[in-house]
Parts: C-alpha cells; structure tokens; sequence
C-alpha cells in the first residue's frame, strides 16, 4: 500500500472519529438544553453588556411577568439589569470574591420572585451573568396543595387558606370570597384546629 493511501486512511479513521465526538457532544448539548427546558426556574445568560444570550421558557414567562406584560425583545427588565450591574461593580470591587447578589421582587400578592444573579466563570471568561428566576408563588402554591391535603381542608377552607398564606387580611379575604368577616374568622378557627390536631 503506497504512503498515500495510508494517510489517506488514516486521515478518514480520524475524520470518522472527530465526527463520532462531535455527534456525542452534539447528543449531549440537546440533552443539557432539554433539561434546562424543563426547569420550573428561569434560567438567564446575560452578557455584562446588557445582551441576553439565552433564555429558557420560564425564564421568558417570568420576565414577562416582571415586565408586567410589556415583552421586550432582549426580555431583561430593568429591576434584573439593576441586580447584574451591582455585581458586575461588585466584582470589580473584590474581583477575588465569588459574588452572588439575590433580591425579591414583588409584583402583587400573586407574583413574587427571587432573584439571583452570579457570575459564569467558563474558562477564565467572566464574561457571561447567570441569572436565575424563582417563582415564589409557584413553590408557595405547592406548600400549600401539601397543606391542604395533610390537614383535609374543605373547598372553602382551601381558598381562605391560600389568601390568607397569601397574606390577604380578613377583611381581604372576605371581600375577594364574598363573604362576611365573621365567616372568614369560623373557617380560620376550624383551620387551626385541624392544624393543631394534626401536629398532635
């Protein structure tokens, strides 16, 4: 077999196996971008210029929602921008200190938010702020549903429950359920005797 040949083929088992790696690579990355998909956080990659590089579906649902519904086409509102630039200058400030900035953001009684904004340290490029979005109704919703059926609420002591966790006052609570204080006050003394009885 000429030198030719043989480099030839050696360059095609080469070429054979730089395209296996790039398909598992390629098989891996979908994988990774499915199940940050799926994340019932948000998931943000800004750049330290602003730019948004990527965004999950959660995370474009609540920065519409922190938007209030305006949609904006980089999606970064100006209260998450206002957090990735007090660590972009902290940073600056201890560059030797791994800085995570984090703050609650409040939108109605039905839409609150912690954020949390860090750097992406990727090979030595600080380039990139990792911003991720909780949705404190959400995990809220979900203690609550576990509440629910722990202390067997009916229907009705189910709603008062949720406005009340909610933080709604009695008179709140009345007002939304149309019913009158006082009936709100019964369903809250049966909630905490079912709640007392069951940490009996």
């Amino acid at each position: 077999m000429s030198t030719i040949a043989k480099a030839s083929n050696k360059t095609a088992v080469k070429l054979q196996q730089a395209n296996i790696k790039f398909n598992d690579d390629l098989q891996k990355i979908n994988f990774l971008q499915e199940v940050i998909e799926i994340l019932e956080n948000g998931i943000l990659i800004i750049s330290i210029a602003g730019e948004l590089i990527y965004a999950n579906t959660s995370g474009y649902d609540f920065c519409y929602q922190i938007n209030q519904g305006i949609f904006e086409l980089n999606c970064i509102s100006p209260i998450i921008w206002s957090l990735c630039q007090t660590l972009i200058n902290n940073q600056r400030m201890y560059p030797e200190k791994n800085v995570v900035i984090s703050d609650q953001i409040v939108i109605d009684k039905f839409k609150k938010f912690r954020i949390c904004v860090k750097s992406l340290n990727l090979k030595k490029n600080t380039d990139y702020l990792l911003v991720i979005i909780d949705n404190h109704y959400q995990t809220f919703e979900k203690t609550e549903l576990t509440e629910i059926h722990k202390y067997d609420f009916t229907p009705r002591e189910d709603q008062i429950w949720r406005l009340y966790r909610a933080k709604f006052t009695y008179k709140e609570i009345a007002i939304q359920l149309h019913i009158t204080i006082n009936t709100v006050k019964k369903h809250m003394k049966n909630i905490h005797l079912k709640i007392n009885n069951s940490n009996n």
